[in-house]
């Protein structure tokens, strides 16, 4: 037998209350892609950190090719041929392509020259970047690739990927998928790290399954269905999400002509948008992100204020109202970004429990906080959405992302919201974490009330929405029903066709 490139050997971390990673053992080869599979809260990200040098382990060793490897902090890990592209970008909005690539370098040649190695890097592994553009005008795809040069122009000997693919249109994945391929071929090894099963067994020559911090069994994702995979994942029978094939009712809610500024710099400003969602219905909503989800979502929740006849609730004009009197109304929205937005990270789970529940589940009275309630309707949100918490008193910040997730949207859903609009659902969340949100939404609509879905996985939208839109560059196209729309139809709609819609129907 070759060599293994990286070989982990009873790598363990814990922290208080919670061991992380329990004696974990792998090996990587050399030129292969190599997946990293596991619900969240499994120790994925620790175990990475680890390898990256971000995390010292408590005990075991790893070898790179052989030899003694514990990098003390990234700089040590890039320094021995580690690279890695984080879930989350880390680029500067106001600075070029070549002036970010630069800031992850130790010692960057001349800017001239470095523009000239980005140009001949990317257009080789099919990835073309102009150098000097910059990174605020850059879609979701076109900044992943400013992080992947700058990994490739380290030469790595391990690439590590988190969640690459969850910001990318179909064709952008595929494009991806070659340039990985051809790293393999050259005999760079790849870690992955995704919660898309069928990516995984399209991509990835050997899969590690992590569960509850241990390394539960290896398979061969191109020999293992998705299903397997994602059972070995969770360590029990996965449940399909069901529909109760909801009958539309009336009109839940009106857009007309909605355009927005964005308030933010390199935001998308909305342009002329239109739309009706009846009751029962879940309208999906795809797109590659920063093409206006963000602004579409503060527009609906009442943060950005918009003429009053633009946005209609149940008949009503709506458009000026503040996110309180539209909560009131029925109109409840869970935003894309957890940690900040959705919930207020140094807050108890009972106290963000009341930030937006205190107006329907009558958390206030006249001024004084009913903290019994609240800590009630905290817990209730916790046993009803399976919330791995010691309890409502644990701050927002301690949860994993998945569990967190779970209890925004559960803190939505029990409000029996009349329209719930919520954008990146299971963003980053396991297969059955991801299956029981998927469940709830389907369960509202059935309950009768109208749910728009805005997201950039397309098999969540495909599996829970009745009809499906795309935002590119804050416009909307026309819904069309969902069953038997193909991949590349939506591709295309994601990717910009607004005319698409118009042909069809001529067809």
């Amino acid at each position: 037998m070759t060599q293994p490139l990286l070989k982990i050997d009873g790598l363990t971390k814990a922290y208080p209350g919670v061991v992380a990673n329990d004696s974990v053992s792998f090996e990587i080869g050399e030129g292969e892609i190599h997946a990293l599979l596991g619900e969240n809260g499994a120790g994925k990200s620790t175990l990475v950190k680890m390898i990256y040098g971000l995390v010292k382990p408590d005990s075991g060793t790893m070898q790179m090719r052989g030899e003694p490897f514990a990098p003390p902090e990234p700089r040590a890990a890039r320094a021995a041929g580690v690279a890695m592209v984080f879930q989350h970008f880390s680029l500067f909005d106001a600075l070029d392509v070549a002036e970010n690539i630069a800031l992850g370098m130790e010692d960057p040649p001349p800017m001239r020259d470095l523009a000239a190695r980005i140009r001949s890097v990317s257009e080789e592994y099919g990835l073309p970047l102009d150098p000097y553009r910059t990174v605020g005008d850059l879609s979701a795809g076109e900044r992943q690739r400013v992080e992947i040069i700058r990994c490739l122009l380290q030469d790595p000997r391990l690439l590590i990927m988190d969640e690459p693919t969850s910001v990318l249109t179909p064709q952008e994945v595929e494009i991806l998928f070659q340039t990985l391929n051809k790293l393999r071929a050259e005999g760079t090894s790849i870690l992955y790290i995704s919660h898309k099963l069928e990516e995984i067994r399209a991509l990835c020559d050997t899969a590690t399954i992590l569960r509850l911090g241990k390394n539960v069994g290896t398979c061969v994702p191109r020999e293992t269905t998705a299903r397997d995979m994602a059972e070995m994942m969770v360590g029990s029978e996965l449940q399909t999400p069901k529909s109760a094939g909801a009958k539309l009712g009336d009109i839940a809610l009106d857009i007309s002509g909605l355009s927005m500024p964005s308030p933010g710099q390199f935001g998308t400003a909305l342009k002329n948008i239109h739309l009706e969602l009846h009751r029962g219905e879940i309208l999906g909503i795809g797109g590659v992100a920063g093409n206006g989800q963000d602004e579409l979502l503060l527009a609906l929740s009442g943060e950005e204020r918009v003429p009053s006849d633009a946005i209609r609730l149940g008949g009503r004009p709506i458009g000026k109202l503040g996110p309180n009197a539209r909560r009131a109304a029925g109109l409840l929205c869970a935003p894309e970004e957890r940690l900040g937005h959705a919930a207020a990270p140094n807050m108890s789970l009972t106290e963000n429990a009341l930030l937006t529940g205190a107006v329907r589940r009558d958390l206030a009275n006249r001024g004084f906080l009913r903290w019994g309630q609240a800590r009630e309707f905290a817990e209730e949100i916790i046993k009803k959405f399976d919330v791995r918490t010691p309890g409502p008193e644990n701050a927002a910040r301690s949860l994993s992302g998945g569990n967190l997730q779970k209890f925004v949207i559960g803190r939505e859903v029990l409000q029996k919201p009349y329209v719930l609009v919520v954008n990146q659902p299971t963003w980053g969340v396991d297969a059955l974490a991801a299956a029981a949100i998927r469940q709830a939404l389907l369960d509202l609509a059935a309950g009768g009330a109208g749910v728009v879905v805005i997201s950039q996985d397309l098999d969540e939208l495909m599996e829970v929405s009745d009809h499906f839109a795309a935002l590119n560059e804050g416009r909307l196209t026309a819904k069309r029903p969902t069953k038997g729309l193909t991949v590349d139809e939506i591709g295309l709609m994601m990717g910009g066709a607004h005319g698409m819609e118009v042909a069809h129907a001529e067809a």
